[in-house]
């Protein structure tokens, strides 16, 4: 990934600075979470964005129709000049290098919450508080994610530290204990 942070790393460190200067931060991150979202879940919207064969100024019409109304002049601004530079098939990478940077300044640290089902908001935050503890911070984000595979429980990420409260889990744990003692 080395690579791939010098391509994106300029762009969501200007871009970011933008921001600040612009006042529109909150709005921007905001923002770029909602279009991120849109990006991961539009694999056509991708793919055509990071297609050699679609023009740029095609590519830029595309951006304007599409976002030109849900995102700040900046925000617009910015994308057709990743779109300039040939760049916008980053654009999820560049946003996730522009979210990482601005939880750094602010201290914020990213727990991805992976459970069997939705949680309800009552054990969110039941949730929250325990991460908070376990991270030793009270600026925390959730991420949170539906693995039906898990059977039961949820898997918490918090930095390098993982919990695996998961049923799947318990059971290859109880699997690896019963070939220790076979």
């Amino acid at each position: 990934m080395p690579l791939l942070n010098t391509i994106t790393t300029p762009y969501a460190e200007a871009f970011l600075q933008v921001a600040e200067n612009s006042k529109e931060v909150d709005k921007v991150i905001s923002q770029a979470k909602s279009l991120l979202e849109i990006w991961n879940n539009s694999p056509e919207l991708s793919e055509a964005m990071s297609s050699p064969v679609l023009e740029v100024e095609a590519k830029k019409a595309a951006i304007e129709k599409l976002f030109s109304k849900k995102i700040t002049t900046s925000f617009l601004n910015f994308l057709n000049l990743l779109a300039d530079r040939k760049r916008i098939g980053y654009l999820d990478s560049v946003l996730e290098r522009l979210l990482e940077l601005y939880r750094e300044q602010r201290n914020i640290a990213l727990a991805t919450v992976t459970s069997a089902t939705e949680l309800d908001e009552e054990h969110q935050k039941e949730i929250l508080k325990k991460i908070q503890t376990i991270a030793g911070t009270d600026n925390l984000e959730l991420d949170l994610q539906v693995d039906p595979s898990l059977i039961g429980g949820f898997v918490v990420n918090v930095g390098s530290k993982v919990i695996d409260a998961s049923l799947s889990g318990q059971v290859r744990r109880l699997g690896l204990e019963l070939a220790k003692v076979s």
